[in-house]
C-alpha cells in the first residue's frame, strides 16, 4: 500500500503540471471569476469559515481546488486538495485535524475549528479549470481575545502639591488580551492627555507565553489642592470582531498633601449661650492635609493654652474667661504663621446675687407707703417676681406697698431670673414691720353674756399691733380669786389671751391692750342668773338638765318597785304594819331625794370643768355664755 502511495504522488504531480500547461495555453481565451473576503474575524477558540467562490466563462472539463497557508517563514504549505474524483485534507500539517472543506456549485468553504492565535495569517484558495482558466485568492484570518477588566491602584502614600515635576499617582493593568489593548487615563471622566510638566504616562507591554498581551500603565501627574476631591480612572479599549469595545475601571481618590492656608474656630459645646459654671469646648481646624498641629491662646497673650488635637476645654468658666480666643496652625509648610489664624469671641453670661432695697427688714407706720426694689447685676436682661407666703404678689423690679396695715407686714421674697438663659436665678427678701396702736378684734361693741350663778365663762381677747401690745384684765363685780388666765399666746405683732371667770354676781370684765402708740379696750358684761327664777327660767334650766331629769325618773321607778315589794310582804304578813314602818319608808324616800340633789351638784361642778374656749357652752346641763373675739 505504501509503495502504491509513493507511486501515486509523482503521477499526480505530473498530471497537475500537464494541466497547468494546458491551462496556460487556454488562458488567453478562458477566464475564471474568483471571490474571497479580504479578512475574516473570529474569537479565539471559536470556528472560522473562509469561503472561496468561483465561476468560469467556459464550462471546464474538470476543476481542481487547493488550499494553502502562509507560514511564518514565508513559504506556503498546502493543507487541502480536491478535484472531480476526490476531496483530501493534507496530512502532517498543523491543520490536518482542525479543518474541513465543504463544496457546492458556487465554490468551497474552508472551516477551521478551535481557532488559535497562531491561526492569524493568510489563507490561499487556488482554482484551476485547465483550459477553462485558473485563479488564486487569499483571506487574512484575524483572531481576537478580549482582555480582562482593568485594575487600578493609587499610590499608598500621599502626593504633595509642592513637587516640582509630575509624580506617580496611580497604575492601571489589563491582562491577556489580543490584539494589544490600549489604556487611556481620565480625571473626573475627562481624558488626560500627555502634557509636558503636568502629565505623562509610562506604558509597559508584555506578551505572555500564550501569545496574549498584558498592558501596564502608570500615570504621572502634577497634583494641585483641587485634586483632593477628584476621581481618577483608566479605560481599556480593545478590538473584537467588527467593533471596538471599552472597559472602565473604578474611580479612585488620591491623597493630596497641601499646606494649611486657613483655620476655623468654633464653639462645639454647649449649644446656645454660655453661663458661669458651664464647661466650654472650642474646636479649631485647618484646611491643610495632613492636618497641622493647632495651638490656642488669648488675644494679646503669648501664653499657649492647654489643648489636644485641636480641642480646647474650659471647665467651670466664669466671666473672667470672656474674651477673644485665637487658634494658629503650626504646619511646617504653612503659609505666613501670622495669617493662618482665626478668632472667636467668647461671652460668659452671669447673674450676681440679688440686691434688695430696703435691706433685710424695714419698719413702717400704719397707713404709710413704701417702695421696695429687687434686682441683680447681669450680662443679660433680668426679670423679677415678688412672693409673700409662697403666693405671687407682683412682677417687676419695683414693688409698691400703699397704705400699710398689719396685714401688710411679713416677709417678701423676690426671684430674679434671666429669661433668655434659663437656669440663671438668684433671690432675696425684705421683712416688713408695720408699727401702730393696738387693734383689737370686735373692740367696737360691748359683749353681753348671761350665766347662772356658780357657772363659768371663757373670755377671749385678740390684739394686733407693733410693738407687740401688752394685755391686762380688770374685772369688777366678782371676787378677784374667781377668775384666772388659762391661755396666753404671742407672735411678732399679735397677742391673745383667754380667761376663765366664775360667775357669782353681775360682773364687768375689761381687756386692756397697750403699746407705745396707744391703747384699746374691749368690755364684757356678764349677767348672773340666780337659782330662783320664773317658771320660764326654771323650764329653761330643766330643759338644759336632761341628765338630772332622767335620774329623777329612774329614782321614782325604783321607789315604785320598792313600794310594791313592801306591799307584797305586808299582805303575806311578813312585815308588821305600824308607824315605824312608814317612817322607814319615808326615810328611804328622803334618802333618794338626797341622792338626786348630790348628783345634781356633782354635775354642776363637772360642767364648770368642761367649759370651752371663747365662751362656748359645752355641757348640756349648764347655762353658760361665751364670746369668741
Amino acid at each position: 500500500m505504501d509503495n502504491f502511495r509513493n507511486m501515486a504522488l509523482p503521477n499526480t504531480s505530473l498530471l497537475l503540471f500537464v494541466l497547468q500547461m494546458c491551462a496556460l495555453a487556454w488562458q488567453a481565451w478562458a477566464l475564471v471569476d474568483l471571490r474571497m473576503e479580504d479578512t475574516v474575524e473570529v474569537y479565539m477558540d471559536e470556528s472560522a469559515e473562509i469561503p472561496c467562490l468561483y465561476s468560469f466563462t467556459e464550462q471546464p472539463m474538470m476543476v481542481m481546488v487547493q488550499w494553502f497557508v502562509q507560514e511564518r517563514e514565508g513559504h506556503r504549505v498546502r493543507i487541502s486538495f480536491s478535484d472531480l474524483t476526490m476531496q483530501k485534507v493534507d496530512e502532517n500539517t498543523s491543520y490536518s485535524d482542525r479543518i474541513s472543506v465543504q463544496s457546492n456549485s458556487d465554490g468551497e468553504t474552508l472551516t477551521i475549528q478551535d481557532v488559535k492565535l497562531s491561526d492569524e495569517r493568510e489563507f490561499f484558495c487556488q482554482v484551476s479549470g485547465l483550459s477553462a482558466g485558473s485563479e488564486e485568492g487569499k483571506t487574512l484570518l484575524k483572531v481576537f481575545d478580549p482582555p480582562e477588566p482593568p485594575v487600578i491602584e493609587g499610590v499608598l502614600s500621599g502626593v504633595s502639591v509642592s513637587g516640582e515635576s509630575p509624580a506617580k499617582i496611580a497604575s492601571c493593568e489589563t491582562r491577556e488580551g489580543f490584539p494589544k489593548p490600549n489604556i487611556t487615563w481620565y480625571r473626573d471622566h475627562i481624558p488626560i492627555h500627555p502634557t509636558s510638566g503636568l502629565a505623562n504616562m509610562v506604558t509597559l507591554l508584555t506578551r505572555e507565553s500564550s501569545g496574549l498581551y498584558t498592558v501596564q500603565s502608570e500615570l504621572h501627574y502634577k497634583v494641585t489642592k483641587e485634586d483632593k476631591d477628584a476621581h481618577f480612572s483608566c479605560e481599556v479599549s480593545y478590538f473584537v470582531p467588527g467593533a471596538v469595545r471599552t472597559s472602565e475601571s473604578k474611580g479612585i481618590n488620591i491623597t493630596v498633601h497641601y499646606p494649611t492656608t486657613s483655620v476655623e474656630i468654633w464653639k462645639e459645646s454647649p449649644e446656645g449661650l454660655v453661663r458661669e459654671g458651664d464647661t466650654v469646648e472650642l474646636r479649631c481646624q485647618g484646611d491643610g492635609n495632613p492636618p497641622a498641629p493647632i495651638i490656642f491662646n488669648r488675644e494679646q497673650s503669648d501664653v499657649e493654652l492647654d489643648s489636644s488635637q485641636g480641642l480646647l476645654v474650659l471647665k467651670e468658666v466664669s466671666r473672667a474667661d470672656s474674651g477673644v480666643y485665637e487658634c494658629h496652625s503650626l504646619g511646617l509648610d504653612a503659609v505666613n504663621h501670622d495669617e493662618v489664624l482665626d478668632t472667636l469671641q467668647l461671652t460668659v453670661h452671669y447673674l450676681d446675687p440679688a440686691v434688695v432695697v430696703p435691706k433685710d427688714s424695714e419698719v413702717m407706720l400704719k397707713g404709710e407707703s413704701l417702695t421696695a426694689t429687687c434686682n441683680a447685676l447681669s450680662s443679660l436682661e433680668t426679670s423679677t417676681v415678688w412672693f409673700k407666703d409662697g403666693i405671687e404678689v407682683g412682677r417687676g423690679h419695683i414693688m409698691q406697698l400703699q397704705d400699710a396695715t398689719f396685714d401688710t407686714a411679713g416677709q417678701y421674697d423676690c426671684e430674679v431670673t434671666v429669661p433668655s438663659l434659663p437656669g440663671l436665678l438668684t433671690s432675696g427678701f425684705v421683712h416688713i414691720i408695720v408699727q401702730g396702736a393696738p387693734q383689737m378684734k370686735d373692740a367696737e361693741r360691748e359683749i353681753e353674756l348671761m350665766e347662772k350663778v356658780g357657772g363659768w365663762v371663757n373670755l377671749s381677747c385678740e390684739v394686733r399691733g407693733y410693738p407687740r401690745p401688752a394685755i391686762t384684765w380688770s374685772i369688777t363685780g366678782s371676787q378677784s380669786q374667781s377668775w384666772r388666765e388659762v391661755v396666753k399666746g404671742e407672735m411678732e405683732d399679735q397677742v391673745y389671751s383667754v380667761v376663765m371667770l366664775k360667775v357669782t354676781t353681775d360682773a364687768v370684765a375689761v381687756c386692756n391692750s397697750t403699746n407705745d402708740f396707744g391703747i384699746e379696750t374691749k368690755t364684757f358684761s356678764i349677767r348672773s342668773i340666780p337659782f330662783s327664777q320664773t317658771p320660764t327660767a326654771r323650764k329653761t334650766s330643766v330643759d338644759n338638765s336632761g341628765v338630772i331629769i332622767v335620774v329623777i325618773i329612774v329614782s321614782i321607778l325604783l321607789l315604785a318597785i320598792l313600794g310594791s315589794v313592801f306591799y307584797f310582804l305586808y299582805k303575806k304578813g311578813k312585815l308588821p304594819c305600824g308607824r315605824s314602818g312608814k317612817q322607814e319608808i319615808t326615810k328611804e324616800k328622803t334618802n333618794k331625794d338626797d341622792i338626786v340633789v348630790e348628783m345634781k351638784a356633782k354635775k354642776t361642778e363637772e360642767s364648770v370643768l368642761l367649759k370651752g374656749v371663747n365662751g362656748e357652752q359645752k355641757p348640756p346641763n349648764d347655762q353658760n355664755s361665751t364670746l369668741s373675739s
